[in-house]
């Protein structure tokens, strides 16, 4: 146990993570309930910024401006300050170790701009731009020998305390395969689990374990969480799926056109406005279409082939010729485990990283192009900091009681009864969530949710699992996926109710002006007090 790092995720900002504290000598282990290749950073098709002024004109006051002003005041300045002035230099590392990104006809590395952006700074590889990113990590992880344990799923983390404080001492995870709970045992814990947009079900882009499950267990240990209420609508997912339609192809000269081919919006204003423009048309009775016939059979083919291909494959529909029909879906959280400059939680010895944590430099509403950006600029200091932080950590302690209560739980899940289907009450929550914590919100509506999720969780006992096998249970870990983001829906929803204003991606319709006293960030601990700190 020397010197160890376990990370939890195996997305970009995990794997930037991981091979930030290998390179400063910790024997780090990386624990994903899935595989690598399939975490959420693969749908990041926009392009990641850079103010390298490839494509014209830019800087790096530039970049921190408008980063700034889509936050609506949330945002940690010198947060951001760092993650901009550190964008060039990063994007000089991933071109370093082989991601493909697209060129210029003079080999410089490829530009275009996105929604909010004042300049064309996302640079990208195609509309595969995470995708390629995630491989390359992928590769560079497997080859200077980082340990990947794969399909275990984080049931808790370990933890002590003392009179002053607590300490991380490794994780708790369900072998799925074999159907085991494992101790993991380590000086530095790094949460790089995702978001919880799958809260809102098929109302989201991301894939199915996009569930919170990291964030849920970091708040059960006594972590503090922040703006669990601010939650990105992207504008444009196709209408049936719910599947992504990068804003790339908004940045190249797509249109928004409602059902009498009128253009309503300015298609690269920040992602909130352009939801709530397109909600607007819904509400009228109005289908909204994403129109990128005019860019050219050959530019759509070199420039943004996942986009034919996706729409081709999930909405019948050729865009070449036809036009996309679109909705706003849930995106990207900008909330999670609060943590410090250092991705240092309140916990000592466990940090966050990526989607699963709030860095500050997203605030109400993230830019697009910021998300790749963020979890490489901070997958490097979160292994750093853990690896610093091993030399102040205190002995290991045991975590057979810990090990012996989820034992004891699983067991008792399979013996609850199955009087309720929970994947039925999860399409309720997520139709629930959408209606009454979407783009527009009221009290009245919030309550109703919070009065049904305190319902769903009372009768979880009710919401068995029908397979009761050990190995590959999926009924099972998709259950303890469930009770996660029952578990963050009621904490989202006390912090959006408290929340009595409008600010980027949190519109109350009820409170539609933005107030000076909220221009902080919420905070919500294990006694469920919202509370607010700049």
């Amino acid at each position: 146990m020397k010197n160890s790092v376990i990370v939890v995720g195996a997305g970009g900002a995990g794997l930037v993570a991981a091979l930030s504290a290998h390179e400063r000598g910790a024997k780090v282990t990386v624990i994903t309930k899935e595989y690598p290749t399939r975490s959420q950073t693969c749908m990041a098709q926009g392009g990641i910024n850079a103010a390298l002024g490839n494509a014209g004109e830019d800087s790096v006051e530039a970049h921190i401006q408008n980063t700034l002003k889509s936050a609506h005041g949330m945002a940690k300045e010198s947060a951001v300050e760092f993650l901009c002035q550190s964008a060039p230099e990063v994007l000089a590392w991933l071109d370093g170790i082989g991601v493909p990104f697209s060129r210029t006809k003079d080999g410089k590395i490829a530009q275009r701009k996105l929604g909010g952006a004042s300049a064309a700074r996302a640079c990208y590889a195609q509309d595969y731009t995470g995708l390629k990113i995630l491989h390359t990590l992928y590769d560079r992880c497997v080859a200077v020998g980082i340990e990947f344990l794969n399909e275990r799923y984080l049931l808790d983390l370990l933890t002590h305390s003392d009179a002053n404080k607590t300490y991380v001492s490794g994780v708790l995870v369900l072998n799925k395969r074999s159907g085991e709970a494992e101790v993991h045992e380590a000086q530095s814990v790094i949460l790089a689990t995702g978001g919880y947009s799958r809260v809102f079900h098929n109302h989201s882009t991301n894939s199915v374990a996009s569930s919170g499950d990291g964030v849920a267990a970091a708040f059960r240990a006594g972590a503090v969480l922040s703006d669990l209420e601010f939650i990105q609508f992207h504008p444009t997912a196709m209408k049936n799926s719910s599947i992504l339609i990068s804003e790339s192809a908004r940045g190249a000269g797509g249109y928004l056109l409602n059902s009498k081919g009128e253009r309503f919006t300015n298609e690269l204003a920040p992602r909130d406005e352009v939801a709530r423009a397109i909600h607007k048309e819904m509400l009228k009775g109005e289908s909204v279409f994403l129109d990128i016939r005019h860019l050219g059979k050959e530019f759509i083919e070199h420039e943004l082939p996942q986009e034919a291909k996706l729409a081709k494959l999930y909405e019948g529909v050729d865009p070449i010729r036809e036009l996309i029909p679109i909705k706003p879906s849930a995106h990207y959280t900008m909330g999670g485990i609060l943590v410090d400059a250092d991705a240092q939680t309140n916990i000592a010895g466990l940090f966050a990283v990526g989607e699963c944590a709030n860095q500050r430099v997203h605030g109400a509403n993230r830019l697009g192009g910021n998300s790749l950006l963020e979890v490489v600029v901070f997958g490097k200091k979160a292994g750093e900091s853990a690896v610093r932080h091993i030399k102040e950590s205190l002995p290991l302690v045991s975590a057979l009681s810990k090990k012996e209560f989820w034992e004891a739980k699983i067991k008792e899940i399979k013996n609850y009864t199955n009087e309720i289907n929970f994947y039925q009450a999860h399409q309720e929550l997520g139709e629930i969530f959408y209606k009454n914590v979407g783009i527009l919100r009221e009290e009245n509506s919030m309550q109703e949710a919070v009065a049904k999720v305190k319902e769903m969780r009372s009768t979880l006992s009710k919401m068995g699992v029908s397979d009761k096998a050990k190995e590959y249970n999926t009924n099972l870990t998709e259950f303890l996926e469930f009770a996660n983001m029952l578990e963050l829906g009621e904490l989202i929803l006390l912090c959006a109710i408290e929340r009595k204003e409008s600010r980027g991606a949190h519109f109350r319709a009820d409170a539609p002006q933005s107030e000076a006293r909220f221009e902080a960030n919420s905070l919500i601990g294990r006694d469920m007090a919202v509370r607010y700190e700049n």
